[in-house]
């Protein structure tokens, strides 16, 4: 397998910071196309894997995920895409193909694994996959996806991780038209949650602990605010939403949350939480009410996203940085001083002095 070098910025441990490194990318197969890196996303899970927060990091780790780019290589046997489109690559780049999950192209929830854009298992190099901090990136057709030509470039990287984790739990359960719909916490993943909700019909009521985002989810779309530290806001609130999006990585008291939801409404947690959340079986029992999890979407469910985005003018609102400042940017998202969302601009990667010289 033939393969070639390029810029990249990655760490080579969990306490390291990121840096200037060589990685390489294997040439383009048959059904490969070759993507230049224009725009790349900065999310949580970057920097928990980077850090390995999770645990089973392989270093040296280039993270990266919601990636923005233009065709300039395509292989032999290409047919959906050709160089010079524009292009995304989401959290995945290949599945297994074969299982019932991948088969309804759900290939998020792969019975055997999907490879992941970053540290997941490059098969052509047999070495970890390398994500988005990089100049360019080889990825086989299927996992790739067309870009809207009307939206922000930069501001669509995010769509890839932030804007599919929102969109598929609200299109699964079918919000729209006559659904109230809680979005709990305004951050990267909620802000999305309000334009989308809001563009699919649904009266959006965002549920923040912080009266200084009041302001601001009514500016992303939303109908109400409900202030969770209120006990009587929240007690005024109780049983009247079909559905809510929960998008607190933090803990959090869940029963008060649920307590908002009408008979039967579900709600569906996005955040991942470090420690388990304890659920009162009587928040759930007397009123058949649901809480369930969910994870991005499939490549189809991510196409519909991005279309749909198109056809409803939705970017993320964003902070764009230089790839040289992505360690104070990994501070400052943890401090949640951001809104909503870093993307890095990678023309700052390629004036970088190659590492090696």
């Amino acid at each position: 397998m033939n393969k070639y070098s390029v810029k990249a910025f990655g760490t080579a441990a969990p306490e390291a910071d990121l840096k200037p490194m060589n990685i390489e990318r294997r040439e383009v197969t048959a059904k490969d196309v070759e993507i230049d890196i224009l725009y790349c996303g900065v999310c949580h899970s970057d920097l928990h894997t980077a850090r390995n927060e999770w645990g089973g990091t392989v270093y040296p780790n280039v993270p990266g995920h919601e990636i923005v780019g233009r065709i300039t290589k395509v292989g032999s046997e290409v047919t959906k895409f050709q160089v010079g489109d524009l292009a995304g690559v989401g959290c995945m780049v290949d599945s297994c193909r074969e299982c019932e999950s991948c088969k309804e192209g759900l290939e998020q929830y792969c019975e055997n694994g999907n490879v992941q854009t970053y540290n997941g298992h490059e098969k052509y190099l047999n070495q970890q996959t390398f994500g988005g901090y990089s100049e360019r990136v080889v990825v086989d057709q299927d996992f790739v996806l067309k870009i809207p030509e009307n939206l922000d470039l930069a501001a669509t990287a995010p769509l890839l991780c932030a804007g599919i984790t929102t969109y598929s739990p609200l299109r699964h359960w079918n919000v729209g038209p006559g659904k109230k719909v809680g979005i709990v916490g305004i951050g990267g993943l909620g802000h999305m949650g309000v334009k989308i909700a809001k563009a699919m019909g649904a009266y959006v009521v965002v549920i923040t602990t912080s009266t200084g985002k009041v302001e601001d989810a009514k500016r992303l779309g939303a109908d109400e605010v409900i202030l969770s530290s209120n006990e009587e806001q929240m007690r005024a609130n109780a049983g009247t939403l079909h559905f809510i999006l929960d998008c607190v990585s933090a803990q959090h008291n869940i029963n008060a949350y649920l307590s908002l939801l009408k008979r039967d409404g579900s709600l569906t947690l996005v955040g991942a939480p470090e420690h388990p959340l304890p659920v009162a079986p009587f928040s759930l029992i007397p009123t058949r009410r649901s809480f369930a999890g969910s994870m991005i979407g499939g490549i189809a469910e991510t196409q519909e996203m991005l279309n749909f985005c198109g056809q409803h003018n939705i970017t993320s609102d964003i902070e764009l940085i230089r790839m040289q400042d992505i360690n104070n940017a990994y501070e400052r998202l943890l401090k949640g001083d951001v809104k909503y969302r870093f993307v890095i601009d990678m023309a700052s990667l390629k004036n970088e002095v190659n590492p090696s010289e």
